[in-house]
This record gives C-alpha cells, sequence and structure tokens, in this order.
C-alpha cells in the first residue's frame, strides 16, 4: 500500500498569491434550544451585495435651502447623460419636492401607482423612504429635518444601486453619514 501523502492547508489564512479574504471557517453547530428559532434550511436567497459597496457616493454642496435646485440639476443632469427616468428616485428630508407633494393630492393609491409603475423619476419625503423601492439612482435633498435626514442617509445608500447622489451641507452630511464622503 502506498503512503499516503499528508496536506496540510491552513484555511485560517490565504495561501501566499492567492489574493482575497481568509476562508470562512465551518459554523459552529447549534443546540436544538438555540435552533429553536432558526430558519429552517432550505433553498437560499441570494442576498443582496453591500450597498456601501455597491453605490457610489457623490456629495453636492448646497445649502438647506437650495438642496431641493440641487437634487433638480443632478436629475436633469443624469437624464441628460442617458439615464432611463424611471431609474431615479428623489428623496426630500424636509418640505416635499412640489411634484411630490401635487401628486399625493389625487391620493396615496395613485401617488404609489406611479412609484410602482417605475416610468418616471419618482419624488418621495424621506417618512416614505421604507416604502420606495430600490432603484440605480438615489438623489436626496437635505434639505431640512434633521432627524429625518439622519434615518434617510442610511436607508438611501441602501436603496440605491449604482449611485447616491446627496445634495446639502457637506459638514452636516458628514456628521449624519458618521464618514467622509
Amino acid at each position: 500500500m502506498p503512503a499516503r501523502e499528508h496536506r496540510h492547508v491552513q484555511r485560517d489564512r490565504p495561501r501566499p498569491g492567492r489574493p482575497g479574504p481568509a476562508r470562512p471557517t465551518p459554523p459552529a453547530q447549534r443546540t436544538s434550544r438555540e435552533s429553536a428559532g432558526a430558519p429552517r434550511p432550505g433553498p437560499k436567497v441570494p442576498s443582496a451585495p453591500s450597498a456601501a459597496a455597491a453605490a457610489q457616493v457623490q456629495l453636492i454642496p448646497a445649502s438647506a435651502e437650495g438642496a431641493l435646485d440641487a437634487a433638480e440639476e443632478a436629475v436633469d443632469l443624469l437624464l441628460d447623460s442617458g439615464r432611463a427616468p424611471g431609474e431615479v428616485l428623489v428623496i426630500t428630508t424636509g418640505d416635499p419636492h412640489p411634484w411630490a407633494a401635487h401628486e399625493l393630492s389625487f391620493g396615496a393609491d395613485a401617488y404609489w401607482a406611479q412609484h410602482d409603475a417605475g416610468d418616471d423619476v419618482f419624488y418621495a419625503d424621506a417618512a416614505a423612504l421604507n416604502r420606495a423601492a430600490s432603484r440605480p439612482v438615489v438623489v436626496v435633498a437635505v434639505n431640512g429635518g434633521d432627524e429625518a435626514a439622519g434615518a434617510a442617509l442610511p436607508l438611501a445608500l441602501g436603496r440605491a444601486g449604482s449611485l447616491l447622489i446627496v445634495c446639502g451641507d457637506p459638514e452636516r452630511i458628514n456628521a449624519l453619514l458618521g464618514a467622509g464622503v
């Protein structure tokens, strides 16, 4: 019987010449008490890539009063550069965009039906961001509402597929995001 060759593979460090993160160790087995509330094995749903890794963040300096105008200019540039209108979501943290206010005057059902159709740029208040679907580009006008802005920016980053544009005071935005943008 030939002698077996033993190879020792270190899985906690990458091999020389092989870029990338260390290989994860297998998860510890759970006892039945620990796994009682855990989901059952089954088909796995692919998780979305981290929005922070996927979306590029651009900051357009503007005052709170000028943030909405800066967002409008950003949308115009996006459309002029070939972006489809349905790829853009605009969020306001203070006063609502005039289009959103006008459309809401016809009722919430009609307003959200336009969102769901995805045919045009959609404007929403930060308070409604949890209902808005992801779009490739999200533009946030930080036009007031400190609390709303603080909650909206991380959510907006999660909704942005490839690009998050934030219009407002850079110092305020960096403080809200917790990092330099």
